[in-house]
């Protein structure tokens, strides 16, 4: 008992999109009569199909069953060879069942584009924009990127020029464009400009973006500075009109006022001299013993250093620190569940973290948070959404502080499309250890 199979052809070529067909021959070698179940394993196994997928034979009879090879246009079917295999099972004789291979080459395209982020800036001196990228092809496809204005009135500074993305991703290239010439004051002057993106394959992008170049003197200056020279004008003239002779006159009072009182200080005076004698070595028998007990020497030169060192070194300011946590979270279609990443420092050290940098590559959807773990309790410290970022800083000037035996939790609920896969984001952290 068992089948046999003959494929029409075991070498074929199909375009993204499009389809190819070939049959394999089934015959019934066993003496009873039997189904036969046909399908197509390997890689080629999600896009293949078989017309009729199983059919019944009397023994000796034989029939044909049309495989379809249909691979979508899309970036997860890289361009290649693909090999398959045609699988006759049979109902009766399950060990009898045979395989039949081949290849299929899935032919390449491209399909890319790009985008200035944002496309207008505002700026005195210079506007920051960042080009984005994107490959959706299926085969990978370097680009270099020309920044270039009509009329010449800007420069550009490009982190680099030259960029290789692999099919399905997206790359972001920072961009400084800079006027030749700045002026005080004026109206602003829109800059126009493209950046040419040329690929390896296939036609030139274009991006087109604008620098709104403003004048360098800020716009409230100018009226600030009338008003002040408003308000001096009118204090002048309530000085000469009004608090100038008012001035003068309790001048005059408090002159006549003053000559009393220090006649009557001076007799004060001379009668507590003798006292206040007495006060004098006293206090200077005190200030002696006071720099003895702060370690200095009542009679060296001023400046000089203490005769004693501090009682308590100065307190370490801690080591520095760096890590960072990789997620690879599966697809969820419960925006309310998400996976655990932890990051458990040393047991012995509390950590001061100034920096946390989010990294969405490959354009995920879906939620990333940061959270505390006190022994089981949490509490969220940053939530974001991931398709709202591909890069994302965030810097304390007080730190976040983990003390010794706290957890830091990276969660993540992904709600990508099924043929993208999950999701892959990472956070890393850096600051000091103590």
């Amino acid at each position: 008992m068992g089948a046999t199979a003959t494929l029409s052809a075991t070498g074929l070529a199909v375009a993204p999109g499009e389809d190819v067909t070939c049959t394999v021959v089934v015959r019934n070698t066993g003496d009873l009569v039997d189904e036969f179940t046909v399908d197509v394993v390997g890689d080629a196994a999600g896009w293949a199909t078989a017309e009729p997928a199983s059919v019944n034979l009397v023994p000796q009879a034989s029939a044909e069953v049309v495989v379809r090879f249909a691979p979508p246009r899309a970036a997860g079917v890289a361009a290649g060879s693909v090999p398959f295999g045609v699988r006759v099972s049979s109902r009766e004789d399950p060990y009898g069942s045979v395989v039949e291979e081949g290849v299929v080459e899935v032919g390449g395209f491209t399909d890319m584009s790009a985008e200035l982020v944002p496309t207008k800036v505002e700026a005195g001196s210079k506007g920051k924009f960042e080009v984005a990228i994107d490959n959706v092809g299926n085969h990978p496809v370097a680009v270099r990127l020309h920044p270039a204005d009509p009329d010449g009135e800007l420069e550009f500074k490009l982190d680099r020029s030259d960029v290789v993305l692999a099919p399905g991703t997206a790359a972001f290239v920072k961009l400084v464009a800079k006027p030749r010439n700045t002026f005080l004051r004026g109206p602003s002057q829109p800059r126009p400009f493209r950046v040419d993106i040329v690929p390896s394959v296939g036609s030139p992008l274009s991006a087109t973006g604008t620098l709104v170049q403003r004048q360098l003197l800020p716009r409230w200056l100018l009226p600030a500075l009338i008003a002040l020279l408003a308000l001096a004008a009118v204090l002048a003239a309530l000085w000469f009109t009004v608090l100038q002779p008012a001035v003068k006159s309790a001048a005059r009072e408090a002159a006549t006022q003053q000559v009393d009182d220090v006649k009557t200080a001076v007799d004060q005076a001379q009668a507590g001299a003798g006292q206040a004698q007495e006060q004098a070595k006293e206090a200077e028998a005190k200030s002696e013993e006071a720099m003895k007990a702060a370690g200095l020497d009542p009679d060296a030169a001023p400046g000089s250093p203490p005769t004693t060192k501090p009682n308590e070194p100065a307190q370490p300011a801690g080591e520095p620190t760096d890590f960072r946590v990789a997620a690879d979270a599966a697809i969820v279609t419960n925006q309310d569940l998400f996976t655990d990443f932890t990051f458990t420092p040393p047991p012995d050290k509390a950590l001061l973290i100034t920096d946390i940098v989010l990294q969405n590559p490959r354009g995920d959807t879906g939620t990333v948070r940061v959270l505390r773990d006190v022994d089981g309790t949490r509490s969220v410290l940053l939530e974001f959404g991931l398709a709202n970022f591909r890069d994302l800083d965030r810097h304390y000037v007080e730190p976040l502080r983990f003390k010794k035996g706290e957890k830091i939790v990276v969660q993540v609920s992904c709600q990508n499309p099924t043929e993208k896969g999950n999701c892959k984001p990472s956070v890393s952290f850096s600051g000091r250890a103590v």
